[in-house]
């Protein structure tokens, strides 16, 4: 007897410029493209699957995840799916190894009212992974700040701690960094790339006279040439790396963001090593809080896709972060994520990197030995504020990649239902991943 079977849930579809279909699985995170000739077959599949015969696209559907056996609860695959999350094996560490700055963006939420991370919290960092390092599989350290090549000699003091830890245990080790980028010249590049950091965020907000306006030194300097050299410097580099330059825009820059488009194109088109993500400047609890032209939500969830749209179209690569989204638990935040932390300088734990000052967000404390303080009913309201009790987030398609949980600050500050853009836009997200992968 044959099984039987259905669409699955989570499927969404768009189509290619050739008029082939695009199919999307956030189970399985599986995208795959069928032609034009193929399309026909496909939708009618999809629609029932037992009235078609046993076809190699039949066979690519099952194997996908785009069709499953009639018997398959995909309700418990989801929530069992959330769970993994839950996973002890894995260790993230969000570390500021200082909390100072050598800019001051106009926009920018954070107060840096500390400096370097502090002697005792550095040991507690040591002590805290080797203690780890018995039981994990995997271990993975985002560099943030303030700026935190700042103190490149201290990342590099720790980065080597956990790479002879990581070795010695058969760990596998990985890392990325947001950076300003003022200080990546060549030398602290290639320094960076030894401690295995390999993924970079790094903001440009527009052509040089408006990137230096709102991205500019304690005192006014300007930084954009500065960047610029940097990430032509790494672009000749032969290393693998993963630079995301993220375009932040409000009202006041939405013009130039096309004109920084075409700058950008004339140094970076081709190379996949560059991907480009465009986002919306938000109130984030800074002193000019009340005065950033922020746009609607609207505005913002249309230009994201027509920036992107427009990259693309001049041959430069969208950041890998977006299709990095749409895969299972992609959009769920390092916030309500158990086995993520943020190590404030002075040993103050955090969730969040955004709400450093909200009390709900000062989870615990790191200590000398290595030792955690945690504070579990403030945890809880991180890690379990999403499709647990959200009963749209659980029949929603999105639900395996973002699990009502892609910013649990946004569900606490709002009580609204923080769905990501790529959601909200799937189609076109989709076409625009098949077409970056064309390039």
């Amino acid at each position: 007897m044959s099984s039987i079977f259905k669409a699955s849930r989570f499927n969404a579809l768009s189509h290619t410029e050739e008029e082939g279909l695009i199919l999307y699985n956030s189970y399985t995170g599986a995208l795959i493209d069928f032609s034009k000739d193929e399309k026909e077959e496909v939708l009618g599949l999809l629609k029932n699957a037992d009235a078609h015969p046993d076809t190699e696209v039949k066979k690519a559907l099952q194997e996908n995840g785009f069709l499953v056996g009639e018997h398959i609860d995909e309700l418990k695959r989801a929530q069992f799916l959330h769970q993994s999350m839950h996973r002890t094996d894995m260790l993230h560490l969000i570390l500021m190894p200082t909390e100072a700055c050598n800019f001051r963006c106009t926009y920018c939420y954070e107060s840096f009212t500390r400096g370097k991370m502090t002697d005792e919290t550095i040991a507690g960092v040591k002590a805290l992974v080797r203690e780890r390092a018995r039981t994990i599989n995997t271990l993975h350290i985002s560099w943030f700040g303030g700026e935190p090549l700042l103190e490149i000699d201290l990342m590099e003091e720790l980065s080597k701690e956990f790479q002879a830890i990581a070795k010695e245990h058969e760990i596998a080790y990985s890392a990325d960094i947001s950076t300003n980028g003022y200080f990546l010249n060549r030398d602290v590049f290639k320094r960076l790339l030894d401690m295995d950091i390999r993924q970079y965020m790094i903001t440009i907000d527009g052509v040089e006279a408006v990137h230096d306006s709102r991205r500019f030194l304690i005192g006014g300097g300007k930084t954009f040439k500065d960047i610029m050299e940097n990430l032509k410097g790494a672009s000749e580099s032969s290393e693998e790396f993963d630079i995301s330059i993220r375009v932040n825009f409000d009202q006041d820059n939405l013009k130039e963001t096309e004109e920084l488009t075409e700058y950008l194109r004339s140094y970076f088109a081709g190379d996949k090593r560059f991907g480009l993500l465009y986002r919306p400047v938000g109130r984030w609890g800074g002193e000019h809080d009340e005065d950033i032209p922020i746009c609607s939500h609207m505005t913002a969830n249309k230009k994201i896709w027509a920036f992107t749209a427009d990259a693309v179209d001049k041959n430069l690569f969208m950041s890998s972060s977006i299709s990095g989204m749409i895969m299972p638990g992609g959009s769920v935040c390092y916030a309500a994520k158990p086995n993520a932390m943020v190590i404030g300088s002075n040993g103050q734990l955090y969730k969040c990197t955004t709400a450093l000052d909200a009390d709900i967000n000062h989870v615990g404390h790191l200590n000398m030995d290595g030792s955690l303080d945690l504070d579990y009913d403030k945890i809880i309201s991180w890690v379990t504020s999403g499709e647990e009790t959200d009963t749209t987030c659980q029949s929603c398609f999105y639900r395996p990649s973002c699990q009502g949980n892609h910013c649990p600050w946004y569900r606490m500050l709002t009580g609204d239902r923080p769905c990501p853009s790529e959601k909200n836009n799937i189609r076109k997200v989709l076409g625009l991943i098949w077409k970056n992968s064309l390039l």
